[in-house]
């Protein structure tokens, strides 16, 4: 059915074109010899078209603008005449006598334009009589495009102040006379469209409508173009008259297009000195009207006007812009009792982003705009609806981007208050925002009460709102999230020793509540920033045993203890052991010995009871070595306690090839280069040789198992063992042994049981072209290596 009917409409275009093709072209030629009388005949008979009632407004506005074409050169035509001495007078008597009052209007218009160019009357008499002569049709689609006509081929003769038309007797008032009623009139006609046809049919009506409003618009263009609109007329006649048809019309679709209209249209300053009119006007509208649209562009234009230079800050000062636009907001809402939340919001987003762009310094009235949200929010619960919550979003979004600063937000009361309304989910995406806003910024949150502010804020990363974790949230995002969080935690930062161990207490309390999943992200930093507070106590005018409200390193100690111990929860022994020997080694930094062997020793039983996989064993086991080695601050007992202990673990390990390499590291432990007192070349000595014992007992195990001896890259490594100490002056590492212990490797690569290994050959290789290097280097070194005999063994 809808394809037939396309396919009639075509016809009945293609007739239409036909017939005004034809009768155009009697009309050209009746042009061409002179002949008035034809020409108008003609002309009628081709605007005769025009009185279809079959046509679309879109199909209509094809065959219109045909005709248009053709008016045009008849328009030419009548004002030769005039030039030739015809009187335009007789000209605007004679075409009335058209037979039909569609014709008769377009040609009335067309000599009506002459009529006023030749100046025989007032432009405002032929004006008034035409607009009211137009009333002569009353069907809405061709009402409005004879309308469309009029005002077409009058703009350009309009008396307006300069122009050649503005004479003693013709005033701008004239001028905004026919152009209201000329715009009243066809507001009337398009309005009526709405109520012709079948209920069915309301969709297909809306549509056409939508697709001649521009034709109303346009009066309202042309209104805004009349160069003696000063303000005051705008505000004393042209604006509420205006407004009172818009009102009046009481039609959704004309009243949201013709509020739309009046903005983009009249300048930003008469918008400005009339917000009272016009935002009187917006709680009038029908309900349906998209107001909260049309509110938002109004305050969009008038930010722009603000931004565009500080000269005109003032007149928003003067005319109270943002109490009446705040008073107008709360009443539209209040009128429109039906309004969804994202209208509400949107609303207000509208309404701070205005307050931000002209009262940058007004923080009251941000938190103002903030509260009145909240205000309207409330009962309603968590917002679920997608779209009111991205507005909630960019109303939230809009004070970090205006002040780039997330301590001036955290100053507004209410912004908390909104962010409650969110869900959980977008609740985590304003939080991600907010913490995105610190880290672009580097803002420095430096005080305990701006911390909690903040972690109050972003608490939707730190735990599960609702209590309980969800199981399927995905993994990549959480732990994007908590990685977020933890950047956020370095950059917490104070220069006074009390009040940034107030923001680790601060934070520590926040984190603590995040949940086994969360921790192992979180913690860490808070570490390293306690840590950072402790060495930056370390110096030497700082008690550290100081009283009990001053701030000691081992008052931190104690706090981060505690921390470690909440990680049992999780659990994370391989995380907590890392952690406590961070601890021990900044205790040894302070010279804390006590509290450094008590972190060793928690160290230790976390090794013992929780660490059970062996590859954990091997990574825990080598940091305690490598940990153990630089601490100076213990003891003769301490260190050989902790020391027998290390050495002990290393030889329980479950693989040979770990014991042996966990043991020959262990001999570091008895030899470390600043402190003479940790010299003890003989237990270096008895370290190296169980770590060849055990290196050896490994080779016979692959052998009895496997048939081979495999490889013998453990050798190479003690080897290289032995060298390091060696050249460190350790008097027990004997030429003799390293010889000895070349040659053992030599023959071993040679034995046919050997699994040849390339990266091993490699390695003895690049050993022995060490000792060359060493040797040709000369000096103390190269004596040192001279009675080593690498080169028979390569």
């Amino acid at each position: 059915m809808i394809a037939d009917g396309a396919e009639d409409e075509e016809k009945w275009l293609a007739a239409g074109i036909a017939g005004l093709q034809q009768n155009a072209f009697y009309m050209h030629r009746a042009l061409d010899s002179n002949n008035l009388r034809d020409a108008l005949k003609y002309s009628a008979q081709m605007l005769s078209e025009l009185r279809t009632s079959k046509l679309s407004p879109h199909k209509y506005y094809e065959l219109y603008m045909r005709a248009f074409d053709e008016l045009r050169k008849l328009e030419m035509f009548f004002k030769e005449e005039a030039r030739r001495g015809c009187s335009v007078i007789d000209l605007y008597e004679l075409v009335q006598h058209a037979g039909n009052i569609l014709p008769r209007l377009y040609l009335l218009c067309t000599v009506g334009s002459v009529y006023i160019k030749s100046k025989e009357a007032p432009a405002k008499d032929v004006l008034k009589d035409l607009v009211e002569m137009c009333r002569g049709i009353q069907h809405p689609v061709r009402g409005l495009f004879l309308r469309s006509y009029l005002s077409q081929v009058s703009r350009d003769k309009l008396p307006d102040i300069g122009s050649e038309y503005e004479g003693d007797a013709d005033t701008v008032v004239d001028a905004v006379e026919f152009v209201i009623q000329n715009f009243t009139e066809m507001n009337k006609l398009w309005v009526r469209m709405q109520h012709q046809g079948p209920a069915r049919e309301k969709e297909k009506r809306e549509k056409e409508r939508s697709e001649l409003r521009d034709l109303v618009g346009k009066n309202l263009h042309v209104l805004s173009q009349i160069e003696g609109i000063d303000l005051e007329m705008y505000k004393e006649s042209v604006l509420p008259r205006v407004l009172e048809q818009v009102v009046n019309c009481k039609d959704e679709i004309a009243q949201f297009y013709l509020m739309d209209c009046i903005i983009q249209v009249f300048p930003d300053e008469y918008h400005l000195q009339t917000l009272d009119v016009l935002l009187g006007a917006c709680p009038q509208l029908q309900p349906s009207v998209d107001i909260k649209t049309v509110l938002s562009q109004l305050m969009e234009r008038l930010s722009n006007y603000a931004a565009s230079s500080a000269e005109v800050l003032p007149e928003f000062l003067q005319v109270e812009a943002f109490s009446k636009l705040s008073n107008a907001i709360g009443k539209v809402i209040e009128a429109h009792v039906d309004m969804p939340t994202v209208g509400v919001v949107t609303l207000y987003s509208s309404l701070l982003k205005f307050t931000l762009h002209v009262h940058p310094d007004r923080l009251d009235y941000a938190d103002q705009v903030l509260g009145a949200c909240v205000k309207k929010l409330s009962g309603k619960g968590k917002i679920e609806d997608n779209k009111a919550t991205k507005q909630i979003v960019a109303l939230l979004s809009a004070p970090l981007e205006k002040y780039n600063d997330i301590v001036t937000t955290l100053k507004l009361s209410n912004y908390p208050h909104v962010m409650e309304y969110l869900d959980n989910e977008t609740n985590k995406v304003m939080a991600t925002v907010i913490i995105s806003s610190v880290m672009k910024n580097k803002t420095h949150v430096s005080t305990a009460d701006k911390v909690e502010a903040l972690f109050e804020l972003i608490k939707g990363l730190i735990k599960d709102l609702d209590g309980t974790f969800d199981d399927e949230i995905d993994e990549d995002d959480f732990n994007e999230e908590q990685n977020s969080v933890a950047r956020l935690i370095q950059m917490l930062t104070n220069e006074d020793p009390e009040e940034m161990f107030k923001i680790i207490c601060t934070v520590r309390k926040h984190i603590l509540t995040g949940g086994p999943k969360r921790l192992v992200f979180t913690v860490p930093p808070l570490f390293f920033s306690s840590l950072k507070l402790v060495r930056q106590l370390q110096g030497p005018e700082e008690n550290p045993f100081g009283d009990d409200t001053t701030t000691t390193p081992k008052k931190i100690f104690q706090l981060l203890n505690q921390t470690i111990e909440a990680l049992s929860i999780i659990p994370a022994p391989e995380l907590a052991l890392r952690l406590y020997l961070q601890c021990a080694e900044a205790a040894n930094d302070c010279e804390l010995e006590p509290v450094a062997y008590e972190f060793f020793t928690q160290a230790y039983i976390l090794y013992e009871e929780e660490i059970s996989d062996s590859k954990a064993q091997i990574t825990a086991l080598h940091l305690i070595i490598g940990t153990l080695q630089r601490m100076h601050v213990f003891g003769v007992e301490n260190r050989d306690t902790l020391t027998h202990k290390a050495t002990g673990y290393s030889a329980k390990l479950l693989k040979k090839p770990d014991q042996c390499r966990a043991v020959y590291s262990c001999a570091h432990l008895f030899w470390v280069d600043d402190q003479e007192n940790m010299k003890d070349g003989e237990r270096v000595l008895i370290c190296l040789k169980r770590a060849l014992r055990i290196a050896n007992t490994a080779q016979q195990m692959s052998s009895a198992t496997r048939g081979s001896t495999g490889s013998v890259a453990l050798f190479v490594e003690i080897l290289n063992k032995y060298l390091y100490f060696f050249e460190k002056g350790n008097p027990h590492i004997t030429v003799a042994s390293i010889q000895s212990l070349m040659e053992l490797i030599t023959t071993e690569l040679q034995s046919d049981s050997t699994t040849p290994d390339q990266a091993t050959d490699a390695f003895f290789a690049s050993t022995l072209r060490y000792i060359q290097f060493q040797k040709q280097k000369g000096g103390a070194m190269g004596d040192k290596y001279e009675p080593i005999k690498a080169s028979s063994i390569a």
